[in-house]
């Protein structure tokens, strides 16, 4: 395991969450590619996307992780990423290239029972879904995306650490997880 820690996923996989509370354990830094998208282009991801279209948002996010990696060239940070840059062009390869990935892999259900969670006005594309809407949604989905998705370097079985029940304590769960499997790596 070596370079910055990349933590990919689908929608409400808790990367971004995760990755903070990771960070903080290792004393490291945090980097969340839709904040430093909304930093280096003064718009979130959302209102890019609304104002000129998904394929361009991805190629302006792809140019965000090489300009941090070149700013921030040090290997104490963690990032998460959005849950489709894994799938554009060769995103996977280069997370690979540029240090360590880690694909935080949930159960379908799970995912809708999180995302039920959030404020759904934050994902324009989940507005106004109930959870059987969610489903037939994020279904197809992680079917295309799990390819990309299992390029990781690491796979996190999350339902294996959760158990079968949706807690507020998941994330942290998550992030004390990697925190053992890092530091026990980093021993050897």
């Amino acid at each position: 395991m070596q370079g910055p820690i990349y933590l990919v996923g689908y929608m409400c996989a808790g990367k971004t969450t995760v990755g903070r509370l990771l960070a903080e354990q290792l004393g490291w830094q945090f980097v969340d590619l839709d904040e430093a998208f909304a930093h280096f282009h003064h718009a979130t991801p959302a209102d890019y996307i609304r104002a000129h279209g998904i394929d361009a948002f991805r190629r302006k996010e792809k140019f965000v992780l090489e300009d941090l990696a070149e700013l921030q060239p040090h290997n104490h940070i963690i990032y998460a990423t959005g849950g489709g840059y894994p799938c554009y062009e060769d995103n996977m390869e280069c997370l690979r290239e540029l240090g360590t990935s880690i694909y935080l892999k949930w159960q379908p259900k799970h995912l809708v029972s999180r995302m039920l969670l959030t404020n759904l006005e934050d994902r324009p594309v989940l507005q106004g879904r109930t959870a059987e809407e969610l489903m037939t949604f994020i279904l197809p989905q992680l079917e295309a995306r799990e390819p990309f998705y299992k390029q990781a370097n690491y796979t996190l079985e999350v339902d294996d650490i959760i158990g079968d029940a949706i807690s507020e304590q998941d994330d942290q769960l998550i992030a004390d997880e990697l925190y053992r499997f890092i530091k026990a790596y980093h021993e050897q």
